[in-house]
């Protein structure tokens, strides 16, 4: 009994070491304790960041999103294995799944299916928390980037599962954001949200092999008709649209050329500095948000009354804004004393 809790009780020393010699079981401990709602492991966590910190935001960090049925997993592990084999990078990919609650797990699946890069001694696998808002997960994310670039790891992907919001979230994370479309699932153009598109700094077309092949040729030229009616990227990047088989191994390398050269574009021009920047100024008023939000929600009094008043407000009886501003003034009455 001793012994297992020795282990799993590992000091502030035994973590930022592990970390930083690249140690996968010290890195997977540290995560988990970034994830933890436990005051004392957030207090902790922070220290090992903050430690961490000098060795952090050399990677490339790629957003890869895709509507269901696209073959997300199946890309990742292959452009994954393209670059820790043929590029000989170290990879992360981490998973931002704030409907993991409801889903049971599926990113656990997603882990699984990608079996083969999840045993190659180059990259690490995380599942993302199961449960929590967006606030939270998004949060533990971003702590999980900085740990992972800490333990070495000089390309990190950050794979959205839910739909709509994860996107926005993974967006503030990330230098780089990949679009995975499917052909011939319906109107694509229609169906996918502007803001998403907007968002994109290159869309792969997955699937391109067999008799999808002309759908997927097909699809690229509506897509880049469209992409040029948005307006141009920070830099002067135009995104591109490409095709790309998972299974034959097809349009992967013209990816990561593509991240490539987005790349030398952004750092030459400033732009990933000032991204960068914007993007750890962003983090800090997300954190405090959630902060808030967190505080609360688990705050006594409101927790004695806020039943009471959701019951009000769905039968009619009191309008949802003085129904917030009542709980809202009986959370800072606390604090006016």
């Amino acid at each position: 009994m001793s012994k297992t809790k020795k282990k799993n009780e590992l000091t502030f020393k035994e973590y930022t070491e592990g970390i930083l010699n690249g140690d996968r079981s010290v890195l997977s401990q540290a995560i988990t304790l970034v994830e933890s709602t436990l005051p004392k492991h957030n207090d902790l966590a922070q220290e090992i960041i903050n430690y961490c910190l000098p060795h952090t935001g050399k990677s490339i960090r790629i957003g890869i999103t895709g509507i269901p049925g696209v073959g997300k997993s199946t890309f990742i592990e292959t452009f994954g294995l393209y670059l820790t084999g043929e590029q000989k990078r170290t990879l992360a990919v981490l998973a931002i799944d704030p409907t993991s609650e409801r889903s049971k797990g599926s990113i656990m699946g997603d882990k699984v299916r990608m079996e083969e890069l999840s045993l190659d001694s180059h990259a690490y696998i995380r599942p993302s928390p199961t449960g929590g808002s967006l606030g939270g997960v998004a949060k533990s994310t971003r702590e999980s980037i900085l740990l992972c670039e800490a333990a070495g790891f000089n390309t990190i992907i950050i794979e959205t599962v839910g739909v709509g919001q994860s996107e926005i979230a993974v967006d503030s994370m990330v230098d780089f954001f990949l679009l995975l479309l499917l052909a011939g699932a319906g109107d694509e153009i229609q169906g996918m949200k502007r803001g998403i598109m907007e968002m994109a700094d290159a869309v792969a077309i997955t699937k391109a092999d067999g008799d999808n092949t002309g759908k997927a040729e097909l699809a690229k030229k509506e897509f880049e008709n469209a992409i040029h009616l948005f307006p141009s990227k920070e830099g002067g990047w135009t995104p591109e649209v490409t095709t790309c088989s998972s299974i034959e191994n097809k349009g992967i390398k013209e990816i990561w050329d593509n991240i490539i050269k987005h790349r030398g574009l952004i750092e030459q021009s400033g732009v990933l500095e000032r991204k960068r920047r914007d993007q750890a100024r962003k983090w800090m008023h997300e954190t405090i948000l959630y902060g808030l939000e967190k505080s609360f929600y688990s705050n006594e009094d409101i927790s004695k009354i806020v039943s009471e008043l959701e019951s009000e407000v769905t039968q009619g009886e009191k309008s949802p804004f003085t129904a917030a501003q009542e709980l809202l003034n009986n959370y800072f009455k606390n604090f006016s004393k």
